[in-house]
């Protein structure tokens, strides 16, 4: 009984905040919904490193490939009218998903540090191949893919302000956030989750166990992949514009350090994450023009020293404290209670 509370706590509890995240569109000015579109978008792709490198503890710096190949997937869908853009989101995904098991297989060999300039070759190789000739009139080359925002299906006011096209695309990135997030809580929380927990912390007893290595290491890389893929696909029809320069090796090292600030190992705090991602480098630049990226290192820095396993870690601690203490006032409670009598 005490866990089905719990459980209602929780759910009433997300169901609140989906509610209140639905009404920004109409209280916020379009490029502030245009940001906190991003910080959802960011919390996608975040999901899917977190479920490679946080529960697999397979290191990846090349996602920022998949995030380009599922905008790209997306842009050429649509700029080549081969299907519209809601339509082409689930195939960038699928597409993102077929890549991902292709690069899982070298996975299987590879581990660590390896596994990393493996996934770093992938990020430096996609931005060179989609300025290829061959491809420029799909890519469009050098020059990128220019897209139209989508506008809302239908006429929405509230606060009377009626629903923008920024504002709709929030609300369809809320939607897959909210879809994206309960399909890997129920992934971790059952039988694979807790194969890919042993498979990080000791492969040879996974195997020993019965788990397949091969087969869940392939299998994840291309979960993994398809939700970066997705959040592509999404960054494109929310930017409306694709170039080869928008998706250089950084972005894939910005996804690592979201990943790692919100928290390795939990799906909540990709939120804290995508929200380090899309803020912190612009409260740098305010704090420092001359040298942003310095001040954001510092931020960094500071961030890893306190929080050594990010926000989610921090959290879990406060959690442990909190129970400690507890088991600690119910034990001194008998002996008081005693000492009285006596």
């Amino acid at each position: 009984m005490k866990a089905l509370n719990y459980r209602l706590c929780r759910f009433a509890l997300a169901a609140t905040l989906f509610a209140s995240l639905c009404v920004f569109p109409f209280l916020l000015p379009d490029y502030r919904v245009f940001q906190l579109t991003l910080v959802l978008i960011y919390a996608i792709a975040i999901i899917g490193l977190n479920l490679l490198t946080g529960y697999s503890g397979q290191i990846s710096l090349g996602h920022g490939a998949f995030f380009a190949i599922g905008a790209y997937v997306t842009a050429v869908m649509v700029s080549q009218d081969w299907a519209n853009a809601y339509a082409s989101l689930p195939i960038a995904a699928l597409f993102s998903f077929l890549i991902g098991i292709c690069m899982g297989f070298p996975a299987l060999r590879l581990a660590g540090h390896y596994l990393a300039l493996a996934t770093y070759a992938l990020a430096l190789a996609v931005p060179q191949l989609l300025r290829f000739r061959g491809l420029e009139p799909w890519t469009g080359g050098v020059q990128g893919i220019v897209l139209s925002k989508l506008d809302p299906p239908w006429a929405i006011e509230l606060f009377g302000r009626n629903l923008s096209a920024d504002g709709w695309l929030y609300l369809v990135c809320l939607a897959l956030l909210a879809a994206a997030m309960w399909l890997a809580l129920n992934l971790v929380r059952g039988r694979v989750g807790r194969a890919l927990l042993a498979i990080r912390e000791h492969p040879a007893a996974a195997t020993a166990m019965g788990v397949n290595l091969a087969s869940l290491k392939t299998l994840v890389f291309g979960v993994s992949a398809a939700y970066t893929g997705l959040a592509g696909g999404l960054s494109a029809l929310v930017v409306a514009f694709v170039s080869p320069d928008s998706f250089t090796v950084f972005l894939s090292i910005t996804l690592l350090v979201g990943a790692v600030v919100g928290g390795l190992g939990s799906i909540w705090a990709t939120l804290a994450g995508a929200v380090f991602v899309q803020f912190v480098p612009n409260l740098a630049e305010s704090l420092s023009q001359s040298a942003p990226w310095a001040v954001y290192g510092v931020i960094l820095i500071a961030l890893m020293f306190f929080f050594p396993g990010g926000l989610a870690g921090f959290v879990t601690k406060l959690r442990q404290r909190r129970r400690a203490a507890g088991h600690a006032l119910s034990f001194r409670q008998p002996d008081s209670t005693g000492d009285k009598d006596a």
